[in-house]
């Protein structure tokens, strides 16, 4: 079964979807099986539940204990191994 990701920022447009695409290609690449879905930082309370992990660029709250990884790795290209890595941690 997928696991879900879902990453947030802050309006859902351009930054969430540079980051959704990168992660779910580098996870695949992997062999993971992963559900990548985009949100607004507003939404996370919302949809945390059904998520396995939250990756965002921007602080949230009320994620409901579901893990968060906050990030701008994927934006930046610094640092973005070690989050892959992160997040695997995370869904394995």
């Amino acid at each position: 079964m997928a696991k879900k990701i879902l990453v947030s920022c802050g309006t859902a447009v351009a930054t969430s979807t540079v980051v959704a695409k990168k992660i779910e290609e580098m996870l695949k690449n992997k062999g993971l099986n992963v559900l990548v879905e985009q949100c607004k930082a507003s939404e996370v309370p919302s949809k945390a539940a059904g998520a396995d992990l939250i990756v965002t660029t921007t602080p949230v709250s009320n994620t409901g204990g579901t893990p968060v990884i906050q990030t701008i790795s994927f934006l930046t290209g610094i640092g973005i191994d070690a989050d892959i890595e992160k997040i695997i941690s995370h869904i394995e």
